[in-house]
């Protein structure tokens, strides 16, 4: 009995992660262009943590981060 209402709010999951990403979107459309291109970029910037050092760490986003900046500045000055 206790735990009657979280099956019913669980099963509303999906639905609020979907009204959490449209925060701040005026519409659904500019929301899903934004999203499906930083679905792209994402990962790239999230190394796998669990399985290197913090050191290891650190230094993989440094690299990733300066072949984000070669990459975003050969674009746009080009």
């Amino acid at each position: 009995n206790k735990y009657l209402n979280n099956r019913c709010e669980n099963s509303h999951q999906p639905t609020r992660q979907r009204e959490h990403a449209m925060k701040g979107f005026r519409t659904v459309g500019s929301a899903q262009r934004f999203l499906s291109s930083f679905s792209r970029i994402s990962p790239h910037f999230r190394p796998p943590r669990h399985r290197i050092t913090a050191t290891d760490h650190r230094t993989e986003l440094a690299t990733r981060y300066q072949v984000w900046n070669q990459v975003t500045e050969q674009t746009f000055t080009a």
